[in-house]
């Protein structure tokens, strides 16, 4: 029983940190708020997207079959996603173009406290909603995951470790990769604005082509 809870707790760690080492916003701009801030801020906005994503990682293991027997609800997040990378990409192509050494970017101009910004940022993202449905379905269909109140906390439990422990990955390897090859933060938002570009595009043909 113990060796089931305990791969449980790991398996929601391990697909919450592979997916958080894939390049996108959240890994992107926890790596833009240590370059420009430091690491105590990029922790609390680390913090803040950690709470939202276990948020909709709850709610997707509750909302399962609800979701998927109205499948308007998952074209309304999927376009909802594709606008959400779109204002990105858009926020970030601003920052390059009024661009001043000493400025911080656009998407960073506020005096939001980190930890709720992160919370802010996360929540407008609810394409967490699909990718935790998909693997939720997954773990349920492989019988690593069963229908139980522990075992979903348990799971989620191990999806906000993982959130934290990837976006980790970019505050401190992603900073030091940033002054080790002297990246200007110009280079970095014209990073940031490809990456939205080709998330945008690719989720608006995966929405034009979803049956």
């Amino acid at each position: 029983m113990t060796t089931t809870l305990l791969l449980v707790l790991f398996m929601g760690w391990l697909v919450s940190f592979v997916g958080q080492i894939a390049l996108g916003s959240m890994s992107l701009t926890s790596t833009q708020i240590s370059v420009e801030e430091g690491v105590k801020p990029a922790m609390l906005f680390t913090w803040g997207v950690m709470v939202i994503e276990m948020l909709y990682l709850r709610l997707s293991l509750l909302g399962m079959d609800f979701i998927y027997q109205h499948h308007a609800v998952v074209i309304a997040i999927g376009w909802v996603t594709a606008a959400f990378f779109v204002i990105l990409c858009a926020v970030s192509i601003r920052s390059i173009i009024t661009y001043h050494e000493e400025k911080k970017s656009t998407l960073l101009d506020n005096s939001i406290n980190r930890f709720v910004f992160g919370m802010m940022l996360s929540a407008a993202n609810p394409g967490q909603i699909p990718f935790w449905l998909l693997w939720s379905n997954y773990m349920l269909d492989w019988k690593i995951l069963h229908s139980s109140m522990l075992q979903y906390n348990l799971f989620t439990i191990g999806g906000g470790i993982g959130t934290v422990t990837g976006l980790m990955v970019y505050i401190f390897a992603g900073s030091y990769i940033v002054s080790k090859l002297d990246i200007s933060n110009k280079t970095l938002y014209k990073i940031m604005a490809i990456v939205f570009a080709i998330a945008s595009i690719a989720q608006t043909i995966k929405m034009i082509n979803m049956k």
